[in-house]
Formats: C-alpha cells, structure tokens, sequence
C-alpha cells in the first residue's frame, strides 16, 4: 500500500524534488472524506518515510530517518500552513510573510556545480529541504504552475501542465461542475429562487419536405 499523499487526490506529480512539497501539501484529507496524513503519528511516520525515500532517488541527496513525535507533529502542520499561505500570497505585495529561518548547505559537486544541500536535525531538516526546493522550481520557473485547487473544500496541491498556465482545478470534472452547480444555485438565491437550469440543447431533424 501506498502512503503517498498526492496519489490519494489523484493529481500529477509535480516534478524533481518539488514533489516532496506537493506531498507536504496533500497531507489534508482529500474533500470531505479521508484522514489527515499529519494528525496520528504512525500516519505521518508512514507517509514521511514513503515520500523522504522518493525525494532521495529524485534528487540524488542521502535523506535522513527521523521519527516523528507528537510535538513534531504540530510542526508540520504549522509549516503546511506556511507554504499554503506562501501559494496563496504568490504576486501579492513583498514582505507581506516572515522569513524562513532555515539552514541550508551549499556544496559543490565534483562537476563544480553548486548544489543547496538541506541541513539541520528532525523537521528543521525537513523545512530546510522544503525551502531548498521551492527556491530551486523558482529559479526555474517551475513555481508558477504548483496550485491550490480553487475548490475551497478540497485545497489540492497540482501541478498545472495547461500551455498557459491557466488551470484552477485539481480536477475539472469533481472540482470545476461542484463549483459552478454552487455559483448557479448562489444566482438563484439572490435572484429569489427565479433561476432555472440552463435549457438543455435541442437536436433539430432535417426540415420537412411537405
């Protein structure tokens, strides 16, 4: 069995280590069903060890074991809320959110090339990885297309691979039709319950020859 939680909403993985915050983000229960993946320790030790092992192999970077307690707990969740609030404040107004006070590691490989190199003990390595890859989509250009679902009951994190980057939807068939049988029932209320459904189209025959 899978402990991967962005499986559980069935969206895209995003690419390179970016995933490993998409999976952060996906912790919530998927609508109104299922469990938060951060709310029982054992859940989350599943859950962490599955997606740390997947980050290693993608990054090609050694990930720590770290067992999870209860207090680590709260601080997970507190970092979810973090990022989620960083994605909601994407090209709002700068300085609006405080620092990341993380560690980071800069080493270069034997190539030369300059790799930012997670640090730090338990979940402050964890954020310090989580900070690392969101600079890293960032810088290249990556970030952008990592979205909430508009569908303020479900949240997901997806990757938005639409040519113009205009996706608001984990899924447009469960998301997009809950949304918009929403807003046409919003309409009816305030227009006094003197709405109707749209007319469904009619499918006219070939005219009459009499």
């Amino acid at each position: 069995m899978s402990w991967m939680a962005s499986a559980r909403h069935g969206v895209r993985e995003a690419p390179a280590g970016l995933a490993l915050l998409q999976e952060l983000l996906n912790t919530r229960p998927p609508m109104a069903y299922g469990t938060d993946l951060l709310m029982e320790v054992d859940d989350a030790q599943r859950w962490l060890t599955e997606a740390l092992a997947t980050w290693s192999h993608i990054s090609g970077l050694p990930a720590p074991t770290l067992l999870l307690s209860s207090s680590d707990l709260r601080s997970l969740r507190r970092l979810r809320s973090t990022f989620e609030n960083v994605m909601l404040a994407s090209g709002g107004p700068a300085g609006s959110l405080p620092p990341a006070d993380v560690p980071v590691s800069l080493v270069p490989d034997a190539d030369g090339w300059v790799r930012i190199v997670p640090t730090g003990r338990g979940t402050r390595w964890l954020a310090s990885a989580l900070w690392a890859e969101a600079l890293l989509a960032q810088q290249a250009g990556l970030w952008p297309r990592l979205k909430l679902c508009n569908n303020i009951e479900c949240r997901a994190a997806f990757f938005d691979t639409s040519r113009n980057n205009s996706g608001v939807w984990h899924d447009v068939s469960t998301c997009g039709n809950t949304a918009n049988l929403r807003a046409f029932r919003e309409r009816r209320r305030l227009m006094g319950g003197s709405g109707a459904l749209p007319p469904r189209p009619t499918v006219q025959g070939p005219p009459s020859l009499i």
